[in-house]
């Protein structure tokens, strides 16, 4: 049994940063699925937002973010994410990390602006801010003695009071499977953090890794936490569309500098849905295309950046200039196919300000969770700061309790299982999941659609449980385990919201009611 005060389950952003921040002062175990810079995180290209020009102010970011959430925002989360943001852009500027420069900014930094946002507020690394951000993070990670880093495991489930049949509600770490070798830790820790990002992956096409297959969200919710909003799936607008590229994410900073999205004809068709045209929410951009695409039977539409020079576009897009083109699209003389696909979970884990959930000593942070800020839709680049303010405020409740012990925790029985004999059930039923989910659960919904996804899950359920129950478990499996449970919880959100509201669109239910309320099921009423 290895321990630490503090086991932290992934290594994007919110859970390097909480690691660094409590390192000085606990033993910290960082366990990540694949290699350390293997998330969504390193994939972020726009940037991070944050109140950072004199001509920009808090209210004016918080408006933003509320208008973006469609009335569901929480306001005190809100304007603790916001004013907090330039202290965490501080802190990573203080790590060492290198965002673009301009010299005509007030700030010293060049900030760009994305839709959804009524000023330049956006820090970043040209294209690259994720990547830059988390190679910088995980370098000073790596270098802290006081982080032991575990590499190609995934977290089967936490270890709670109940599981043991104690009397409490407490966390007292997890178990977790080596990908490589098989074997099965137990892991206990005072302190567990989910922080394994979304559930992308539980729909077909997806800009997230494969990693995000909705860990945390299904181990939270299997040890008794409760969820939120889990109907709201950001589909980001412009996924590149090309056969040898399956979730190349072409950033919202493109609109932000002027790009126009066209019809094969050049046809600008942006201004037809809304007055604030390109710049408009994700959700309201990828509505748009989607009805585009449907009416005219488009495989995809056009982004038009040409009329910048190749020298801005080299500047400011660098990795997208140089994708597009090693795929033989010249964005300086030609627009980019795009499509939408889905981008950021949106829901997650019920936390409070301090990423605690409803379980003592567990906490989730990042994408993982829901803490109030995303509403019914994210405002583009505040995520990697919803990463940055909670992973600071969850290190700052972390230290200020006192340490318990670490009980004595059993070894994972495998005594009543054996080995796999049809492991392409797996194969099959993630195939089915990710299909079914992206026919009927998708941009446009209605309640007959969702029925047909519940129906399927049901069965999916059935045989991943009775799998599960016999043979020896795989990575694969497990991901597939959480995938459903995950489906499940947006299915049934969305059935229970008789609303069109920012991400969420029914044809059974167009209008928005005029009191917005969020969706919330706790396991101990679910119906399973």
């Amino acid at each position: 049994m290895l321990q630490f005060d503090t086991l932290i389950i992934g290594s994007g952003l919110a859970g390097l940063s909480l690691a660094l921040k409590l390192a000085n002062d606990q033993k910290v175990a960082v366990i990540t699925k694949k290699s350390l810079l293997e998330g969504a995180s390193a994939w972020a290209q726009g940037g991070i937002a944050a109140v950072l020009s004199p001509e920009d102010s808090f209210d004016k970011h918080i408006q933003d973010t509320q208008i973006a959430g469609a009335g569901l925002c929480d306001p005190q989360t809100t304007r603790f994410v916001v004013e907090h943001g330039a202290a965490a852009i501080e802190w990573l500027i203080r790590q060492g990390v290198p965002f673009s420069r301009d010299s005509n900014s007030e700030y010293g930094y060049h900030l760009t602006r994305e839709g959804g946002h009524s000023h330049r507020r956006i820090i970043h690394a040209a294209d690259a801010t994720g990547q830059v951000v988390q190679e910088t993070i995980a370098n000073k990670v790596i270098a802290h003695p006081n982080i032991t880093l575990l590499e190609h495991y995934i977290a089967i489930d936490l270890i709670t009071g109940q599981k043991l049949q104690r009397s409490d509600n407490n966390c007292y770490g997890a178990y977790a499977l080596n990908s490589l070798s098989d074997e099965i830790i137990t892991i206990a820790a005072r302190n567990t953090i989910l922080a394994t990002g979304g559930a992308g992956k539980v729909y077909l096409y997806t800009t997230n890794p494969d990693t995000a297959t909705g860990d945390g969200i299904a181990m939270g919710w299997r040890a008794g936490c409760r969820v939120a909003n889990m109907e709201f799936i950001q589909f980001h607008p412009t996924c590149l569309y090309h056969p040898h590229e399956k979730s190349f994410l072409i950033s919202e900073a493109v609109r932000g500098e002027g790009g126009i999205l066209k019809l094969p004809d050049g046809t600008r068709f942006m201004p037809w849905h809304d007055e604030r045209a390109e710049l408009a929410p994700r959700d309201v951009v990828a509505r748009a295309i989607d009805f585009e695409m449907k009416k005219r039977g488009l495989d995809c539409v056009y982004l038009d950046i040409s009329h910048q020079p190749v020298e801005f576009l080299l500047e400011h897009f660098p990795n997208i200039y140089r994708r597009c083109m090693d795929l033989g699209i010249n964005i300086a003389r030609q627009p980019i196919p795009v499509v939408p696909a889905v981008h950021f979970t949106c829901g997650g884990l019920l936390v409070d300000q301090q990423g605690r959930t409803d379980i003592s000593n567990l906490y989730a942070i990042g994408e993982t969770s829901y803490t109030g800020l995303h509403g019914a839709n994210r405002l583009a680049s505040n995520s990697l700061l919803e990463c940055l303010v909670y992973a600071d405020s969850a290190a700052q409740d972390i230290l200020s309790k006192p340490r318990g012990s670490i009980i004595s925790l059993p070894h994972w029985d495998e005594s009543k299982v054996t080995d796999a004999d049809e492991a392409v059930v797996i194969s099959h039923n993630w195939d089915e999941l990710r299909r079914f989910m992206w026919d009927y659960v998708g941009i446009v919904r209605t309640t007959k659609r969702l029925e047909r996804a519940q129906h399927r899950i049901l069965l999916l359920h059935e045989e991943i449980n009775e799998y599960y129950s016999n043979f020896h478990v795989s990575a694969d499996l497990l991901e597939l385990r959480n995938l459903v449970l995950t489906a499940d919880l947006i299915v049934q959100s969305a059935l229970s919201r008789h609303e069109s509201r920012g991400l969420h669109f029914s044809k059974d239910y167009p209008d928005t009611l005029p009191l917005a309320k969020s969706t919330i099921l706790s396991p101990a009423n679910f119906k399973r």
